[in-house]
């Protein structure tokens, strides 16, 4: 195996050609034969029986080349772009020039990495907010964990109040007469949830269990029962039974029952860091996305359109992924939401078109400042993958390549520099936008309308610095516009026709 020719045929494109020798090529066209023969029939032998060469005179010379190409032609162009030295993007165009017992030639047509020049990346200005905790914020974590561990207990000895969940049964009349959907019995409501008409519940609170009585309301003009619109009716109610949720004390016993902690004080000081370290990286994410887009701005390259679609087919496959995570898959979701395929690629493309350019704007930083990453880096990021993914490391390592993590953590580096050379600047204060009253929910009764949930959009990558091996310990990926996962498969030569060597 080995190159024949390199030639520059435009911009970032070249022409390869590379061989497979004769006794190569015989070698795979002997395991094909020896892989196929047992479902060979030739008059005279028994199946499975006759010798190659019969095989060949009677089917063609060429009848397992295809087959034996297909075999010996990924190895031969991944030596010959290594000697090449040429660092491909997205998926080559390779045809057969000549096939015959004495090998194959092969010509590639192969798109390389653009010259990328970026300039004034260092004392970059974007905006980053300063964090901080309030009290309030650590009281609502702490109330929300209360609740959690709250318990539902029977209420005999008291009125209903809000936020009890009542039993009743109700029959409600418009003018005296029944309406559908206007009736229920032991029906669970929590005062207060807004979830019946306005006044409803409101009147539900005071009355014990046992008690019988009407509640009366007017049905909103905009109900959506256009019959029961803007109409009083009244609902014969009785109430069967009261719950509430009885909450555990907020004390030192709480703190030991919901944390590794002691004391409440002990309990909430972690709460409140467990904010602070969330606020602060969604800022720093935050600031690193800006900064991000003004990288972008600073690329002069001419990038190669391979290099997009590699991009794009990428965030298909992991939105395909993700979908598959939750018991769905990629052809089912276009199914429901409408969608083609193509207008997954073409919604995805701009997403792409970024993440391919932050990435080449990173690696030529990289470069430009001689950065590089340890063995020992290295390391510890495949047992980062490995404690995320709760995969072995050493099975970690069967589906990365080292030299992709390198990669992934050398653009990290860059990012990281950046950022610490950047100018965060206090976001603008921003003006409040006016609320709009909230819409109070209409229904009456426990007939609501069927809605279909909508469909989510796929949602974005977040910055530049997302990593390609990160992933990889359920689906492996080659870094933003390498050669994706599948080989490409050589077309044959047009005009020479195997069973012509005969």
């Amino acid at each position: 195996m080995a190159l024949t020719k390199k030639e520059a045929a435009g911009n970032n494109k070249f022409e390869i050609g590379f061989s497979v020798d004769k006794e190569t090529f015989e070698k795979a066209v002997s395991d094909v034969f020896n892989k196929k023969k047992g479902s060979i029939t030739v008059p005279g032998f028994r199946r499975g029986k006759a010798p190659r060469h019969i095989v060949e005179q009677m089917y063609g010379k060429g009848v397992f080349y295809e087959d034996a190409v297909n075999q010996v032609m990924p190895e031969a162009y991944e030596a010959a772009i290594k000697e090449a030295e040429l660092d491909v993007v997205g998926r080559p165009e390779i045809d057969i020039e000549t096939i015959d017992e004495n090998g194959v030639l092969f010509k590639a047509t192969v798109y390389v990495k653009p010259e990328v020049k970026i300039e004034g990346y260092v004392g970059l200005e974007a905006e980053k907010e300063k964090v901080s905790v309030s009290d309030e914020e650590v009281d609502a974590e702490v109330k929300r964990v209360q609740e959690r561990n709250g318990r539902t207990v029977d209420v005999t000895d008291r009125p209903a109040q809000n936020d009890d969940t009542v039993n009743i049964d109700y029959k409600g009349t418009v003018d005296g007469v029944a309406f559908d959907g206007g009736a229920a019995e032991k029906y669970d409501l929590k005062l207060g949830s807004g979830s019946f008409i306005p006044g409803f519940e409101d009147q539900i609170v005071g009355h014990a269990i046992g008690d019988a009585f009407d509640v009366k309301v007017t049905f909103p003009t905009e109900y959506h029962a256009k019959e029961l619109a803007g109409k009083d009716a009244v609902f014969a109610c009785k109430l069967n039974g009261i719950k509430t949720v009885e909450l555990p004390a907020l004390d030192d016993e709480f703190a030991k029952d919901v944390s590794e902690f002691d004391t409440l004080d002990e309990y909430k000081a972690d709460v409140r860091a467990n904010i602070q370290k969330r606020k602060e990286q969604s800022a720093d994410s935050a600031f690193e996305g800006a900064l991000g887009d003004k990288l972008i701005e600073l690329v002069q390259a001419d990038i190669p359109e391979p290099m997009f679609e590699a991009e794009t087919e990428n965030y298909v496959r992991d939105y395909d992924t993700r979908l598959r995570q939750q018991g769905l898959d990629l052809s089912t979701y276009l199914k429901y939401t409408g969608q083609t395929l193509d207008d997954m690629r073409k919604q995805m493309r701009p997403m792409a078109e970024k993440q391919v350019k932050l990435r080449l704007a990173l690696e030529t930083i990289a470069k430009l400042e001689n950065l590089s990453v340890s063995d020992d880096k290295v390391e510890e990021e495949y047992k980062n993958i490995s404690d995320a993914y709760s995969v072995p490391v050493d099975q970690v390592k069967g589906m990365v390549d080292a030299e992709d993590i390198r990669k992934d953590l050398v653009v990290k580096a860059a990012m990281d520099l950046v950022k610490e050379k950047a100018n965060a600047k206090a976001p603008k204060a921003k003006t409040p936008a006016a609320k709009k009253p909230a819409a109070k929910k209409t229904e009456a009764t426990d007939a609501k309308a069927e809605e279909k949930p909508a469909a989510k959009k796929p949602a974005a990558k977040s910055t530049a610095t997302k990593s390609t091996t990160t992933k990889s310990a359920t689906a492996a990926k080659k870094p933003a516009g390498e050669t994706a996962a599948k080989k490409p498969a050589a077309k044959k030569p047009a005009a020479k026709k195997a069973d012509e060597n005969k």
